[in-house]
């Protein structure tokens, strides 16, 4: 299997643009999946660690129903310290950046409504460090 980008939002409406535009850009390269909350996450990033499926780089909300997007991505980089951590935020205050830059080695923190031209250029960039 292909290596994999990770979307992680619980608007489904969010989920797929992100996908969509993203694979417009990469198309078949890679391989993306989408969670709707934090748990629908793990599930799927551990699913493929254990299938030896590399998760390159993880977008995630800031502000879901029940973990925020830094707590996440600083747990997940406590894992998986090689995932790429991007955050997506209307609403994440500057603490809550700063700690996730500090604890989660973010890479690139989006503000709603993004720009697609951003996006790709985010993940790019993160997929050089990876």
């Amino acid at each position: 299997m292909k290596n994999v980008i990770v979307f992680v939002d619980d608007e489904l409406m969010v989920l797929q643009v992100l996908r969509a535009q993203a694979k417009k850009w990469f198309g078949d390269e890679y391989a993306y999946e989408c969670a709707q909350s934090v748990s629908e996450a793990w599930e799927v990033i551990d699913e493929l660690a254990d299938n030896h499926v590399e998760v390159l780089t993880i977008v995630s909300d800031w502000l879901m129903p029940d973990t925020r997007g830094d707590e996440f991505l600083i747990a997940v980089h406590k894992k998986y310290p090689q995932i790429v951590t991007m955050m997506l935020t209307g609403q994440a205050d500057k603490e809550a950046i700063e700690r996730a830059q500090r604890d989660a080695n973010l890479h690139r923190c989006l503000q709603k409504p993004w720009k697609e031209e951003d996006l790709i250029e985010s993940i790019k960039t993160g997929l050089k460090k990876s």
